[in-house]
């Protein structure tokens, strides 16, 4: 395994996760939370495209399992160990491809978790309680066409961690395309030789 896989797995991991982690700070310091929005920095027809917007997600991404931080947290600790099992103990790290795209995958887990353990610690400023669930901000709404029974769609809001997440499975799954085929594969696509003697 060429070592400078370890530079470029543990180099994205840590920018990648700064990354994250400051923007969320710098975002929810700047504009309060939760609620607290910039003006839009996209606009189409009118429509607000791309803006920011502060809210806890304690789901997943797109919102999906609303009260299940505990589990995707749980998820997220089991997904680091078997990144690193599977980079460096079993050898997928000897790609670069796959070294690149389990980092991204690792800045997103990294960057949620901490959101999830409640490390970011974030209290509601009127009673004190504190606000459990991933910081997201990054607030995309795709603008439809009048004659549609919407408006305006909602799309998602997300942090950076999602963005790396997404790219990770992307990744993943053009990677699924050129997987090396196994000699049990290559036996049985070959066509059959049969020797003739004399």
């Amino acid at each position: 395994m060429p070592t400078n896989r370890h530079v470029w797995f543990w180099l994205i991991v840590v920018c990648g996760t700064a990354w994250d982690l400051i923007s969320k700070w710098w975002v929810f310091r700047d504009l309060g939370y939760p609620n607290g929005q910039s003006q839009p920095w996209l606009q189409y027809d009118g429509k607000n495209v791309f803006y920011l917007h502060t809210t806890f997600n304690q789901g997943a991404l797109w919102g999906m399992g609303q009260g299940l931080g505990w589990l995707f947290a749980i998820v997220g600790l089991v997904a680091i160990l078997g990144i690193c099992y599977w980079l460096f103990v079993r050898g997928a790290a000897s790609s670069l491809w796959l070294t690149i795209t389990l980092a991204f995958v690792m800045v997103g887990t990294l960057g949620n978790l901490y959101d999830r353990l409640y490390l970011h610690g974030c209290v509601d400023r009127a009673t004190g309680e504190p606000l459990h669930g991933v910081r997201d901000f990054l607030q995309m709404n795709l603008p439809l066409a009048s004659f549609t029974p919407l408006n305006d769609l909602h799309w998602a809001t997300y942090n950076f961690a999602d963005v790396f997440l997404v790219a990770g499975a992307i990744m993943l799954f053009l990677q699924s395309f050129t997987a090396p085929v196994t000699s049990n594969e290559a036996e049985k696509s070959s066509p059959k030789q049969t020797t003739v003697t004399a």
